[in-house]
């Protein structure tokens, strides 16, 4: 899409803010996880064939120090085989506990058949063989592809009940800053994450990269009420109890959770997409703050998320995210195929 290059320069640094000529942000969500396995190089060259404004993605880090892109703190059995092709039995190690190299040895490219996992990606094409890219190797990828607009929404993948597992929120946030500005992507990067003692230090340690805020208030996760609670609207916010995941930031404090990322210095809110209705879409922009809810993936959620305002969608099927888009006739972004 070639008009986002003419964008005023504030306006690219808050793509999903409520600037008003900035593009609705289009992002795959692990990649495309819908049609590639997640997290991995097959995912975002696929996001970057069918063309994203934002390729989303979680990180960890290795017990050498490397910056690798996966969701969960140890080895997931349903999505992954070891070096003798067979299924993990149970949980596999704890990344931060294994080294790069040990980590090569885990073969991440499909899920595992008759798992609810696999039920729920029923489009997904395995990539047999497939490895756990290290961030940089996303960062490449997107320069193979010739694409210098597309940007990077990266994931801090930590939690205040469990801080044994992964690095601590200071030296996590510090090497995911030092990628980015080493990567010279500080403004096309932003960092997210449900545990804001991170984007807290990432703001101290980089206020050039902007913050997303996520959110859930359900019954798998409440990490703004002091969860997993369960997602139970008729609970005054002056009832909830305080909160380990939202930093010195406390919804009995503030009345509502906009007004928490504005007070947390967040640029952009990352709702569940069930927990927003169009009057918490209205005060998030009021406060000047964008709303990107996850994980929406069916098309009549698609076309009601955009009737609501929201100024952005995570999806594991770009591609249906980007059809609603040109039923309405908005701006697409460039589609860059390459592969992985």
């Amino acid at each position: 899409m070639g008009p986002m290059r003419h964008l005023p320069v504030a306006c690219i640094a808050l793509l999903a803010s409520g600037c008003a000529t900035a593009p609705f942000d289009l992002q795959g969500h692990r990649g495309a996880r819908g049609l590639a396995p997640e997290n991995t190089l097959p995912a975002f060259a696929r996001a970057l064939s069918i063309g994203v404004t934002t390729l989303e993605m979680d990180t960890n880090v290795t017990s050498d120090d490397v910056m690798v892109v996966v969701h969960d703190s140890s080895l997931n059995p349903d999505i992954t085989r070891d070096a003798d092709g067979q299924w993990l039995a149970r949980r596999g190690p704890s990344v931060r506990n294994i080294t790069y190299s040990q980590l090569m040895g885990y073969d991440v490219g499909r899920t595992k058949p008759g798992t609810r996992y696999a039920q729920g990606l029923p489009a997904q094409v395995p990539v047999d063989g497939t490895r756990i890219p290290r961030l940089a190797q996303v960062f490449d990828l997107a320069r193979k592809a010739g694409n210098d607009q597309v940007r990077f929404n990266i994931e801090t993948k930590l939690t205040p009940t469990s801080p044994d597992e992964t690095l601590a929120p200071t030296p996590f946030a510090r090497k995911l800053v030092q990628e980015i500005r080493e990567a010279g992507l500080t403004t096309r990067a932003t960092i997210q994450s449900f545990d804001w003692r991170t984007l807290q230090e990432a703001q101290r340690q980089a206020p050039e990269i902007a913050t997303v805020y996520l959110t859930a208030q359900q019954k798998f996760l409440d990490n703004v009420c002091g969860g997993p609670l369960g997602h139970r609207p008729d609970v005054a916010p002056a009832d909830c109890q305080a909160s380990g995941w939202t930093a010195s930031f406390q919804l009995a404090d503030y009345g509502s959770v906009p007004k928490m990322v504005k007070a947390a210095g967040g640029r952009t809110w990352s709702p569940y997409y069930g927990d927003v209705d169009a009057a918490k879409v209205a005060e998030a922009k009021s406060l000047g703050i964008g709303v990107v809810v996850w994980t929406v993936n069916d098309p009549a959620t698609i076309a009601r998320m955009m009737d609501l305002g929201v100024t952005g969608i995570i999806s594991d099927r770009p591609d249906l995210v980007r059809e609603e888009m040109r039923k309405r006739g908005m701006a697409l972004p460039a589609a860059t195929p390459v592969a992985p």
